[in-house]
C-alpha cells in the first residue's frame, strides 16, 4: 500500500489507543470487547468526527481484528458485532461569518497559546484547509508577499490558496508574541503551528482548541475543525464565488464534491423567499 494509506491506518489504531488512555484502560488488544469500541464511535462524535470518517476508522478497526483473529492473536473479533455509522445524503454544519468572529475573539491573548490559537481559527476558515493541511503547513510554504499559501493536499498533490491580510496578520502576530520566543524541536523548525515543547501540532490538539473555544462562547453547533472549510465555501458560493473556483481551492477532486455547497447555498435561498415573499407572509 502507499505510505499515505498506512498512515491513515496506523492513525486509524492510534485513535483507539487514545480512547483507551483517556479511558484510563490499558487493555491489549486481546481485551478489548465490543463495548470497548462502541465507546470509542461515541467519543469519535462527541470529537466532531464526521460519520463518513468514523465509518473509515471503523472499516480500518474491522480489519485489524480480523488479521489478529487470523493469525490466532485473539480468540474472538470484537468488532464484528460492530454497526457503522448511518450515511446519507446531508448539509454539514455551517458558521455565520458572526460566530466565526467570536471563536476568534475568545482565544486568551494574554495567554501564549492565545495568538497562536487566534491564527489556527483564522487560517483554518479564510483559507478552507483540512486539518491535516493545517498541521502540516510550513513556513517555507507562506508566500504573504504574494497573496497565497502553497497547501499539500490528499495524494500529495499542491495547491495554491490566496490569502487574506487577516491570516497575515494573526500568524505575524502568533510569532511575534509566541513562535520565535519558543525552543523549537530538532525537525519540526519549518512547521507553523506548534504545542508548547516546540514540536508541530496534532489533529486531535486541533480538534480540542475548536471544542474549547466552543464551549467558551455556549456555541450550540456541534463544530469540528472541518466546520471552518464548510463555512469558507458556503460563504464564497453564497457570495457568488464560480464553483470551478471553490473546487480549486478546497482541492476536490471532482466538482460533484464541490456541489453541495449550492445545495446549501439553495437553502439560504429558500428561507430568504420564506422570509420576505409577500405570499409567505402572515
Amino acid at each position: 500500500m502507499s505510505d499515505n494509506s498506512i498512515e491513515a491506518y496506523l492513525r486509524d489504531l492510534d485513535k483507539l489507543i487514545q480512547y483507551l488512555e483517556i479511558s484510563g484502560s490499558s487493555k491489549t488488544p486481546a481485551e478489548i470487547v465490543l463495548n470497548d469500541l462502541q465507546g470509542l464511535v461515541h467519543w469519535l462524535h462527541e470529537f466532531g468526527i464526521a460519520a463518513r470518517s468514523q465509518a473509515r476508522i471503523i472499516s480500518g478497526l474491522r480489519n485489524f481484528f480480523e488479521f489478529l483473529l487470523l493469525e490466532k492473536e485473539i480468540e474472538a473479533d470484537p468488532a464484528e458485532l460492530l454497526d457503522l455509522p448511518k450515511l446519507g445524503a446531508y448539509l454539514p454544519e455551517v458558521l455565520s461569518k458572526e460566530e466565526i468572529d467570536e471563536l476568534i475573539a475568545a482565544a486568551d491573548v494574554s495567554k501564549p497559546e492565545g495568538h497562536r490559537n487566534r491564527a489556527i481559527i483564522e487560517t483554518l476558515y479564510s483559507c478552507g484547509l483540512r486539518v491535516g493541511e493545517l498541521v502540516n503547513l510550513k513556513i517555507t510554504n507562506l508566500y504573504f508577499a504574494d497573496g497565497f499559501l502553497r497547501v499539500i493536499g490528499k495524494g500529495n498533490k499542491e495547491r495554491l490558496v490566496p490569502v487574506s491580510p487577516s491570516v497575515e496578520r494573526e500568524v505575524n502576530l502568533y510569532s511575534e508574541h509566541q513562535r520565535n520566543r519558543m525552543e523549537i524541536k530538532s525537525g519540526h523548525e519549518d512547521f507553523l503551528f506548534l504545542n508548547r515543547r516546540g514540536a508541530k501540532l496534532t489533529r486531535v490538539m486541533i480538534f480540542i482548541i475548536v471544542k474549547n473555544l466552543a464551549e467558551k462562547i455556549g456555541l450550540k453547533k456541534n463544530i469540528s475543525p472541518h466546520t471552518f472549510r464548510h463555512s469558507f465555501a458556503t460563504h464564497l458560493v453564497e457570495g457568488g464565488a464560480n464553483l470551478r473556483a471553490v473546487q480549486e481551492m478546497l482541492g476536490h477532486e471532482s466538482i460533484s464534491t464541490t456541489e453541495i455547497y449550492t445545495h446549501l447555498s439553495d437553502n439560504v435561498l429558500r428561507e430568504a423567499i420564506l422570509s420576505f415573499h409577500p405570499r409567505n407572509k402572515k
